[in-house]
């Protein structure tokens, strides 16, 4: 049963066919076939000079064809580049998001299906997976892209204890069990395991993905089975790494994008050295992707990412120097980009935040100290704090009112929106807060009227943060203004991100407050981590967390009825093997954390602006910004963005395609 690349078909909705059927036809939208490849002007010269082969030749046999139009999209022009700011040296990585090249990945409805894949053959059980190439597809450096690269990295990475010590990712066990890898040719990989495996096409789709290959012709030089040992020794040596196998991991690191050697899929290659302030990304001669005019992908001919502080971005965008620019930018901004987007050349755009919840607090229920944590693991006091929030405040003072008031839920855009989960706990009622309180026996008060814990201390909760969004500290203010109308100090202590999670993770962080779910727009098929104590990442309950990732040898094993019924709705959708089973463990897993208050969300679809040269086309309008699903900007494909050339309105400097 096969996948084509060109059905806009959902990948997850095979599974009820497959558990009834041994065989079943899919349904599918015709995209249009390309027309003759047209060459990129920016690669003429050297095609003319034999220094690269024409765009036919570098084309896989069978391209990915977009279908602009029936995305409302315009087919656009080659040329130009995109300027952009981040923050540090290491952001470069993000364009291995932002690029979002996947082997199966989300269209812009979150339904996945095969990207660099030409398809994905489902075994009739859900047990194995038969991914299929595009026949001629190559790196970016123009050697072939083969399951040689699928079996490089299964081998002689995953299975090589001295490049994976943790053993493979827990994404290719099922049961803790691996799977049988098949090599069946060259453009044909079958992983087979014991029982289903859902989580492995989610994996794939990530912005930060699974990846399940690797350029085996460039990085077995830095491999011991393969590399001469006296140049292998020569190049541990210059490179100062202790050993062939750090060497190998920093040079075959895919996401981190930073190895200008290292070939990709990317529609972008990185041109520039490590830790530079500058990165130029130049295209992709082989990039896999054609509109149906036959331009190969992507429009833009390169992209810049330069480093700057980050109160300095909203400024330098003001000012038409950047193309495009999301990150460093928030609400509070808008008001001077819109006053400016004449002098700059520049529109923008108030994008959505795709997260569950924009804001949001996490109680430690594995918190070290006894009496706090007995006092958050009462479903009263997480309810009270919720109640004792007034989120119309936050809303129209952070946001003109202009985001939505909720609990912690799935947004609209995903199957298992619900209003009143949304509203759950989320009403401010400062009456009903107090009544709770006090029912929990923390009715006594000193003279500052904050009240006491059953062992005398005042009521006073530290809630970290990382200290990076204007937002956040000051969505927290107004937090501490109605807590302490219920009888509780809250402050608010910034640290950095690291020390902060390093924090949370030892049990010594009472609580924290961050975004609340990367996945805002859950589907069946998407894992359901964050709603399960199974990732110390989660600050709910690193401990626990802990305790599910390594087998119990670290951590505290889950002791909460509706923690524990969580872990079983976790097994029950990661052993399903059909859409209604999946989206039941779903819908129970949100009822419950809706019901138990495990995270208190307080702002949810928040605006965002996004400024992007007037002449740049293809640009959403509206559009939600997630990390996962999503990967920010990957699933907007830049790769589809050009420059109208005859749009002269536009003062912005150095673009000109």
């Amino acid at each position: 049963m096969s996948v084509e690349p060109t059905m806009l078909h959902r990948i997850r909705t095979l599974w009820p066919v497959l558990a009834s059927l041994a065989l079943a036809c899919l349904l599918a939208v015709s995209t249009p076939p390309a027309r003759a490849a047209i060459e990129t002007p920016d690669f003429a010269e050297p095609v003319a000079e034999g220094a690269l082969p024409p765009v036919a030749s570098r084309l896989p046999a069978e391209p990915k064809v977009v279908d602009l139009a029936a995305k409302d999209r315009k087919p656009g022009v080659h040329g130009g580049m995109i300027r952009m700011f981040v923050t540090r040296a290491k952001d470069v990585r993000y364009m291995a998001a932002w690029g979002y090249a996947r082997l199966v990945g989300y269209n812009e409805r979150y339904e996945l299906e095969p990207d660099i894949l030409k398809a994905v053959e489902i075994g009739e059980d859900g047990r194995s997976y038969t991914l299929v190439l595009r026949p001629g597809h190559r790196w970016s450096d123009g050697h072939p892209f083969t399951t040689e690269d699928f079996r490089y990295w299964w081998e002689d990475v995953a299975l090589n204890p001295e490049l994976s010590p943790a053993g493979p990712p827990v994404e290719m066990l099922v049961g803790g069990e691996p799977p049988v890898v098949e090599v069946l040719d060259e453009t044909r990989i079958r992983f087979t395991w014991p029982a289903p495996n859902p989580r492995l096409l989610p994996a794939l789709a990530q912005a930060r993905p699974l990846y399940i290959y690797r350029p085996a012709h460039y990085v077995k030089q830095f491999h011991a089975a393969y590399a001469d040992p006296a140049a292998l020794g020569a190049l541990v040596a210059e490179s100062k790494a202790r050993n062939w196998a750090q060497l190998h991991n920093r040079m075959d690191d895919l996401y981190n994008f930073d190895n200008p050697e290292l070939p990709v899929l990317q529609p972008w290659v990185n041109s520039s050295d490590r830790n530079n302030q500058r990165y130029v990304l130049a295209r992709n001669p082989y990039y896999h992707r054609v509109d149906t005019n036959g331009r190969q992908l992507p429009y833009l001919d390169s992209i810049e990412l330069e480093v700057a502080a980050g109160g300095l971005i909203p400024a330098k965008a003001t000012l038409g120097e950047a193309d495009l620019q999301v990150r460093s930018l928030g609400f509070s901004d808008a008001p001077v980009l819109k006053k400016n987007e004449a002098a700059g050349g520049y529109v923008t755009h108030l994008w959505r935040s795709g997260t569950a919840s924009e804001v949001a607090i996490y109680p430690n229920l594995t918190y070290a100290d006894p009496v706090w944590r007995a006092v958050f693991r009462d479903v009263r006091f997480r309810r009270a704090i919720s109640l004792a929030i007034s989120r119309k405040a936050i809303n129209k003072v952070l946001y003109f009112g202009l985001a939505e008031e909720r609990a912690l839920a799935a947004l609209e855009e995903s199957p298992f929106f619900d209003p009143v989960l949304a509203q759950a706990w989320a009403d401010f009622d400062l009456d009903e807060a107090n009544r709770l309180l006090d029912e929990m026996g923390l009715d006594a008060r000193n003279s500052a009227g904050i009240r006491l814990l059953p062992d005398g201390r005042p009521m006073e909760i530290v809630i970290e943060t990382a200290g990076e969004r204007r937002e956040e500290t000051d969505a927290l203010q107004i937090v501490a203004e109605t807590w302490k109308r219920a009888g509780i100090r809250l402050l608010v202590k910034a640290l950095d991100r690291d020390i902060l999670r390093n924090r949370a993770y030892a049990g010594l962080s009472m609580m924290v407050a961050w975004y609340g779910w990367n996945n805002g727009v859950p589907t069946p098929d998407a894992p359901p981590f964050e709603l399960a104590p199974v990732d110390q990442a989660n600050f709910t309950w690193p401990k626990w967390g802990q305790y599910f990732q390594t087998k119990g040898a670290a951590g505290e094993p889950v002791d909460l009825p509706e923690a524990m019924r969580l872990l079983e709705l976790f097994e029950k959708w990661s052993t399903a093997t059909d859409d209604d089973t999946r989206s039941a463990a779903w819908r129970e897993m949100l009822e419950i954390h809706a019901d138990q208050v495990f995270c208190i969300g307080i702002i949810s679809r928040a605006p965002l602006p996004v400024v992007a040269d007037r002449r740049l086309r293809n640009v959403p309008h509206d559009a939600l910004y997630a990390w996962d699903p999503g990967a920010q900007l990957g699933i907007h494909r830049m790769d589809e963005f050009w420059f109208d050339a005859h749009d002269e309105g536009s003062l912005a400097q150095g673009t000109r395609p």
